[in-house]
């Protein structure tokens, strides 16, 4: 896994793209794109990684980064986590998510939280095993003040 720069941002959109087609989401690449670039101009706002094997790139993660009053600093987001069919089970998500996890102890931040759709067993495997938990007598509930960079 390495830190993803802005050359690597159509690398980013075409897994990204493939990510989102497996929910069966039509990814705006412009919308995304435009979120890569803004991502990777300021470190302040999280990061990005592409997740490489065997020469290729395999996946990526990002990483976004808010203030949470809860935890009396920064919170870290896990805003998406790919892996392509071709390399799964293959222990590189997991791997993924200790490099950062190390990266936030690092950087001062103090929790990490993940969203994970109900039905979706083989990720919520993936993250109750790096430690992630549920969180009891909470619900993730959005407000839409643009639309997302996806379609479906």
């Amino acid at each position: 896994m390495r830190p993803a720069h802005p050359d690597d941002i159509p690398t980013l959109l075409d897994l990204m793209e493939a990510f989102y087609a497996e929910s069966d989401y039509r990814l705006d690449r412009a919308v995304a794109g435009a979120a890569f670039g803004a991502l990777l101009a300021d470190e302040r706002l999280g990061r990005a990684w592409l997740i490489e094997a065997d020469g290729w790139p395999a996946g990526y993660l990002v990483i976004t980064v808010r203030f949470a009053m809860e935890f009396g600093g920064l919170a870290a987001i896990l805003d998406d986590l790919y892996v392509a069919p071709a390399f799964r089970k293959r222990g590189l998500a997991t791997a993924a998510l200790e490099v950062v996890r190390r990266w936030c102890e690092a950087e001062g931040i103090r929790a990490m939280t993940v969203e994970v759709a109900p039905d979706n067993t083989p990720a919520q495997i993936v993250y109750r095993r790096a430690g992630f938990g549920d969180v009891s007598g909470r619900q993730l509930l959005a407000l839409e003040l643009a639309p997302p960079a996806h379609e479906g």
